[in-house]
């Protein structure tokens, strides 16, 4: 899981002319083309009837200036780019902050994003899960394979005899603990990435941009997908050698 906030480049403080005029406030002098041109492109304010003070972005988009910091946090480390090259990464977030100055990074967003991964980003459970996934997979290959022996007539014949129940019983307990633990982290981690992510960006309304990476949640639920389909697979094989074995 990868979220990321990222500032934007193009300040809007040419274009808050047609902002102004929604809120019935008098337009500031400024030439219309830069304004349309800047429009275009920037990241705009969303003004709204609920909002008490709009003039807090206007203040918010001056303190920000011409930033354009860009984090992305992981499960063990934060990333920024500050000026648009090349990526500085660290788990420790002061050491960050040591190398950026204070114009590219006015509004504290290293250490927003050292307290999203704090707070917010846990590892652990899938660390769990993964242990827990190995572990059935070195259970499975306990299971009995293809060799050959005589029958009653003298013939050989390949056979493939029953895995052990118990073996069985206890890889598809593990292998279902581990989903669980899977669907607990991603669906909590998401969840609260989706949430974070909306409040910081409402907060810089046309300052600050966020969002959750996509890869990681695809990951996610894809890792969650595939031991579901473990779980299924071996509890069809534990009932269906349960109906065989009667059948003997």
């Amino acid at each position: 899981m990868r979220p990321f906030i990222l500032w934007n480049a193009v300040r809007l403080t040419p274009c808050l002319n047609r902002i102004r005029t929604i809120f019935g406030l008098p337009p500031r002098v400024d030439d219309s083309d830069r304004c349309r041109n800047h429009f275009a492109i920037a990241y705009e304010a969303q003004p709204d009837t609920a909002q008490v003070d709009y003039n807090f972005y206007t203040a918010l988009n001056n303190i920000a200036g011409s930033a354009q910091l860009q984090a992305r946090v992981g499960y063990f480390g934060i990333c920024v780019n500050p000026d648009g090259g090349s990526w500085l990464c660290s788990n420790n977030a002061t050491a960050l902050a040591k190398e950026v100055s204070v114009d590219q990074d006015p509004l504290n967003l290293i250490w927003l994003a050292a307290q999203f991964k704090d707070m917010i980003v846990f590892p652990y459970l899938i660390i769990i899960a993964i242990i827990f996934a190995f572990i059935c997979l070195l259970l499975l290959a306990t299971f009995p394979g293809w060799h050959e022996e005589e029958d009653s007539e003298g013939s050989e014949r390949e056979v493939k005899p029953f895995p052990s129940r118990p073996v069985s019983q206890i890889a598809l307990a593990i292998i279902f603990i581990s989903s669980i633990f899977v669907l607990v982290s991603v669906l909590w981690q998401h969840t609260a990435s989706v949430a974070a992510s909306v409040i910081a960006q409402d907060f810089g309304n046309g300052v600050v941009k966020s969002g959750v990476g996509t890869s990681a949640m695809v990951m996610g639920w894809f890792s969650f997908t595939l031991l579901i389909i473990v779980t299924i697979g071996l509890l069809v094989m534990i009932l269906s050698i349960r109906v065989l074995s009667s059948m003997v």
